[in-house]
């Protein structure tokens, strides 16, 4: 993706219910683009300033615990062929997997979403959210409990706008569409009127705006299906959608992934969550992959 072509898919996991899901999106996406798999168990390392014996016990403790969630990936992924398995110290998991995701120059990083954590876990705090803000690569979040495989609905989704943020997630997964044969879905949600509008400016005025509002959104989405479908040689078509935004995309069904952009500023090629990706990745009933800004 926006990392070397060869780059490993990384996937952390923490023994959470969605960590299976993780498991065989990480395995479903690396064989997909043609890359290893490395997964990831990220520990407490000791503290600089430590209670000496007690913390030595505790980082031995977390690092067992660490040692017995990557046993239960290899029994997920069974002899799934090439497979790395790692152990990462770290003061907080989406730290570690940042510096592994760098190191390896990732080309993926999946996670679960953190809605069913474990009963007893290596660090408090969501890893999807934290290692979204900042991620090298795009990150996959897969939501707890999938309704169907990977690649089993074969259409690929864009939460689509055309800012430079939405484009890097088009391109993103233009390029797997190509490398799949999938077909591409681009989407716009048109927010609906906001009801003190009619009162401020009139129902006429309000029904004006929105029309003009949805008739500049498939204008955008035409000339994006368009592009795409020429650069990548996929089948690409797209839907201008009412309603909340997150909500409305959260809901999508048809999609085996959904890709969006990360939120328009902060430092290039790095994923920043702004308010609509973070409030997704919580809702969406499909896997959402959130991709770095390509500036």
């Amino acid at each position: 993706m926006t990392a070397p072509a060869d780059g490993p898919v990384i996937v952390g996991v923490d023994g959470g219910e969605s960590g299976r899901d993780a498991l065989d999106l990480a395995r479903w996406s690396a064989g997909t683009l043609g890359v290893p798999l490395v997964v990831a168990v990220v520990h407490p390392a000791p503290a600089a300033i430590s209670s000496g014996r007690v913390d030595a016990e505790w980082i031995a403790d977390r690092h067992r615990a660490a040692t017995a969630v990557l046993d239960g990936a290899r029994t997920v992924l069974g002899d799934t062929p090439g497979v790395q398995y790692r152990t990462v110290g770290s003061s907080s998991a989406a730290h570690g997997l940042h510096d592994l995701a760098e190191e390896l120059h990732a080309r993926l990083v999946v996670v679960g979403s953190g809605r069913s954590a474990p009963r007893e876990r290596l660090f408090a705090g969501s890893t999807a959210e934290r290692l979204l803000a900042g991620s090298v690569c795009p990150v996959l979040v897969a939501p707890a409990g999938l309704p169907a495989p990977p690649g089993a609905l074969g259409r690929i989704g864009v939460a689509y706008v055309d800012t430079p943020d939405g484009r890097a997630a088009l391109a993103e997964a233009g390029r797997l569409a190509r490398r799949t044969g999938t077909p591409l879905r681009l989407y716009t949600v048109v927010a609906e009127g906001d009801a003190a509008l009619p009162f401020l400016v009139g129902q006429d005025a309000e029904h004006a705006f929105l029309e003009t509002a949805r008739e500049t959104y498939e204008e955008a989405l035409r000339k994006a299906a368009e592009a795409v479908a020429g650069d990548q040689g996929c089948g690409t078509d797209w839907r201008v959608l009412s309603g909340d935004v997150v909500g409305t995309l959260a809901e999508l069904d048809e999609v085996d992934v959904l890709f969006c952009g990360s939120r328009g500023y902060g430092p290039a090629r790095r994923v920043l969550l702004g308010g609509v990706s973070a409030r997704l990745v919580r809702a969406a009933r499909r896997p959402v992959v959130v991709v770095p800004r390509s500036g």
